[in-house]
């Protein structure tokens, strides 16, 4: 008997705005990356034969791509340079949710809070393509709900 596995299809993401509404994604996102980042140190001792190793915690990255449906992703950008500038307050914090529903009826929700974007890009391939807009995004941390 095969597994179910999950598909993208069964997962929601939203990113939520300074002012805790979603924002400037729409319905129409293509793909979602997220990456622990971790480095592995290693060190050699005088009198071991082997290196000892140590990991460490380095944040979180990631990155969405969508297709633009409507303006929300351009407002969204303009918020994401306000806020880069110093033109709003450096309090104002984005997050991203994803919740994941799995076959077997269980959920769960990864919690992204405060991220940081790199730079917002947006490409029309050609007459025949969708216009495509994403955004690489950083944090220091994510919390993981389970059993929803």
């Amino acid at each position: 008997m095969s597994t179910l596995r999950l598909k993208g299809q069964e997962t929601t993401l939203s990113v939520i705005s300074p002012a805790g509404l979603e924002q400037g994604i729409g319905e129409a996102v293509k793909s979602l990356t997220v990456e622990v980042k971790m480095d592995i140190m290693s060190e050699g001792y005088l009198g071991q034969t082997t290196e000892q190793k140590d990991d460490l915690f380095k944040g979180i990255g990631g990155s969405i791509t969508i297709h633009m449906t409507n303006a929300d992703f351009l407002a969204f950008t303009d918020g994401v340079i306000a806020r880069s500038q110093r033109r709003t307050s450096a309090a104002d914090r984005y997050s991203i949710n994803t919740t994941l529903a799995y076959p077997d009826g269980t959920r769960s929700r990864c919690i992204i809070p405060d991220i940081f974007f790199g730079s917002p890009k947006m490409e029309v391939g050609s007459r025949e393509d969708y216009v495509e807009c994403s955004f690489d995004f950083e944090a220091s941390e994510m919390r993981n709900l389970f059993n929803l």
